[in-house]
């Protein structure tokens, strides 16, 4: 990565009169804004559908694209709706949030109505995507029409012979579910013709994607489902143990994900082909591959299926190199950014290292006690050239809000790093960004929000809460000429436009 900047915001976060952002008219502006403020890349959260929760982090496919993303006026220029049959949906009255039950209420019945007039089965385009992703998209197809069938149930609460996965039971639902089968193929095959031709169009644009693959997968998951060797489970189709983080200073009872840990001895016997084929799927997807927890890779957190919190977890050994050596060896020299934040040990700092990745560095963490890290690590002074800074992530406070939740000492620390006692807080987040900018490191990404100066009301997702996260959504308004030329300034002073 040569010395360059960018811009992390999720695509749900772009205006829309659909409730979402999706890959319409305004994804497209969006990156001819990206272009007109001197921005390299543009950071995504994962595109995967969303389970309960609305997380991209708890997805109910690792290789499938989320409906929701599919842009409306597409098929509406198709024939497939009018635009009498969008405008009469309730999206949510709100353009700066998601009304997720109301998304759901909404758009799915369009989406099937745009499947039952598309007369798909002819299209022989549409034959040769569905061959080509044969190897996942045959049993996530027929997993979500499952799921509707049995009414929403994780599927290890379904009958046993499905669950299971025999062979006759396999063979009944995928005749008696035809119809809602070719449903899900057809969702698929809309969001990567879409997907495609918007990242061609950012390529073209001289913006690259930066994607984003959690390390886990959900319980309730077509991969878990279809592949339950490769993790821990019980001869109930239960978790031995789940995945999450130890108490520290954010939260003291930690963090309790729910997903199932790998048994990474049965994957270094495959070779890691589960992986392998993961990876390059997501590499055909982006042009940079942001990869989640990285650290687990080295040791991860492993806590009894049942518990309440994370509390009595222990640390247990991951693949380390075996798994990066592997990946090379079959894919090649790939543009990863590993996500190497959290509880920090030498073992992880060598990883790291071994694996050649820029690691991430979050400014905030620089002066925040409850940060359980050294906060040497994050001070940009001492940063090396092989890494990414942020001012802070999708799951930190924004630089506004996080201003407002530290304390006086904190605050003088912030100040007299940055030799500014006089700058009000309303706009100290820009000499905040300027000092990320100013670092040693390759790359600096920087959320929407701190650039708007939001509060945390604009926050993307606060760890171990449900039902106000993944909801924020920037205003068209926002997105002026004059804040692309100012971001386009502090790139060109920094030597990254």
């Amino acid at each position: 990565m040569k010395r360059s900047a960018g811009i992390l915001m999720p695509v749900s976060s772009l205006p829309s009169k659909y409730g979402i952002g999706c890959f319409d008219e305004t994804a497209y502006r969006f990156i001819d804004w990206l272009k007109e403020a001197g921005q390299t890349y543009w950071q995504i959260l994962p595109l995967v559908p969303t389970s309960y929760g609305d997380s991209p982090y708890q997805s109910f496919s690792t290789f499938a694209g989320n409906p929701y993303f599919i842009s409306l006026d597409w098929l509406t220029g198709e024939g497939l709706l009018t635009a009498e049959e969008t405008a009469a949906v309730d999206f949510g009255s709100k353009d700066d949030d998601i009304d997720y039950a109301k998304l759901y209420e909404g758009r799915y019945p369009l989406l099937r109505k745009a499947y039952e007039r598309s007369n798909i089965n002819q299209n022989g385009d549409f034959h040769r995507f569905v061959r080509e992703n044969e190897w996942w998209l045959e049993d996530y197809a027929l997993f979500m029409a499952l799921k509707d069938f049995f009414g929403g149930k994780c599927w290890n609460e379904w009958p046993e012979d499905i669950k299971l996965r025999y062979g006759y039971a396999i063979e009944h639902y995928r005749n008696k579910l035809y119809f809602d089968i070719e449903f899900q193929k057809f969702l698929q095959y809309k969001f990567d013709c879409q997907w495609k031709d918007l990242k061609r169009y950012a390529n073209s644009q001289g913006i690259q994607i930066v994607g984003d693959i959690p390390i886990y997968v959900a319980m309730d998951s077509a991969d878990v489902w279809s592949h339950p060797e490769l993790f821990q489970l019980d001869d109930k189709s239960n978790p031995v143990a789940v995945a999450g983080c130890p108490p520290d200073g954010f939260s003291a009872t930690g963090q309790l994900w729910g997903n199932p840990l790998y048994r990474w001895d049965y994957h270094r016997e495959t070779g890691f082909d589960w992986w392998m084929s993961r990876v390059w799927y997501a590499f055909n997807m982006y042009d940079v591959l942001r990869i989640d927890h990285f650290r687990g890779f080295d040791e991860y957190y492993s806590i009894p299926y049942g518990a309440k919190d994370a509390t009595n977890g222990h640390w247990e050994k991951g693949p380390g190199m075996d798994l990066f050596n592997t990946m090379k060896w079959r894919l090649g020299d790939r543009r990863v950014i590993a996500e190497d934040l959290g509880f920090m040990t030498d073992t992880v700092r060598q990883l790291v290292k071994d694996s050649g990745f820029p690691g991430m560095k979050v400014l905030e963490f620089a002066f925040d006690s409850r940060d359980t890290g050294a906060a040497s690590d994050y001070l940009p002074h001492n940063y090396i050239e092989n890494c990414v800074v942020y001012t802070g992530t999708h799951d930190n406070e924004t630089l506004q809000g996080w201003f407002k939740s530290i304390n006086k000492q904190e605050m003088q620390m912030v100040r007299d790093y940055l030799c500014d006692a006089k700058t009000p807080i309303k706009d100290l987040h820009k000499p905040m960004i300027a000092a990320a900018m100013r670092s040693n490191a390759a790359t600096c990404i920087i959320p929407m929000q701190d650039y708007l100066g939001l509060d945390n009301s604009a926050r993307t997702n606060q760890p171990s809460t449900v039902g106000q996260n993944w909801r924020w959504r920037v205003s068209g308004k926002a997105l002026t000429s004059k804040l692309a030329q100012e971001i386009r300034h502090t790139a060109e002073t920094f030597g990254r436009l």
